[in-house]
């Protein structure tokens, strides 16, 4: 029997950086495999499983609306079809491993990915799916944060994980400040208040509204998605 989870359906939100492997930049097929590896330890507790990529191993619209001089949209849509990039790739990483895997995307894609439709996606999770959200809400100026708390709220799922390169929320950026100090858990409220940047604004208070929490922890050690869904003490808790 799988090891009992304390969660029923989850989203799990994980750094496009780790597609990349040590360059930093676009696919890495080893990493890939072993980021697919670290799912299906989570869908093996047999819970219900929801994953979103975002695209910052290929594009990030800000940035390079910058660099580019290109309009801030245009760049958005750019980091939309990135982060579909990634959920075909890691949909066939997925498949390797024998796990049922359906992409869903916001913006209409049909050749390549189903149009997002939120009783569709329930259907797939309800029997054994795994669901990749891709193209974020399908508008500009939201972030693959925002889209993870807005498909989270639409599914009804009992927990977000963000899977990142920290292990954590911290008082500052620790990359940067040698004293700043990890939270073991932090409210929504303090969070924002704070101007804390692991997770946007944006994404933080619709957590909030909708009562959702949210892990942030590091996809260094790759146990620590399934040690935090059976209730381990991992990252951060939101909430």
């Amino acid at each position: 029997m799988p090891e009992a989870s304390l969660y029923k359906r989850v989203v799990l939100k994980l750094s496009g950086e780790a597609m990349a492997g040590s360059s930093g930049y676009g696919f890495d097929a080893e990493a890939i495999d072993a980021l697919a590896l670290q799912v299906e330890q989570v869908y093996a507790l047999g819970i219900q499983v929801s994953v979103l990529i975002g695209g910052g191993n290929l594009w990030r619209g800000t940035s390079g609306s910058r660099r580019l001089d290109i309009d801030r949209v245009s760049a958005d849509y750019m980091g939309m079809l990135g982060t579909a990039m990634n959920g075909l790739a890691f949909r066939a990483a997925l498949e390797r491993l024998a796990i049922p895997v359906r992409v869903q995307s916001a913006i209409d894609m049909k050749p390549i990915a189903e149009t997002y439709v939120h009783r569709r996606a329930m259907r797939h999770l309800e029997k054994g799916r795994i669901v990749l959200f891709v193209a974020g809400t399908g508008s500009p100026y939201f972030s693959s944060d925002t889209t993870a708390a807005l498909r989270a709220a639409e599914i009804g799922a009992d927990l977000i994980i963000k899977a990142t390169q920290v292990d954590g929320v911290y008082t500052a950026d620790p990359r940067q400040d040698s004293s700043a100090k990890r939270f073991p858990k932090i409210s929504y409220e303090e969070y924002l208040q704070r101007g804390l940047t692991v997770l946007d604004m944006t994404a933080v208070a619709l957590c909030r509204d909708n009562r959702i929490p949210i892990i942030v922890l590091s996809l260094a050690d790759p146990a620590n998605m399934k040690r935090a869904l059976l209730g381990e003490d991992v990252g951060t808790v939101i909430g």
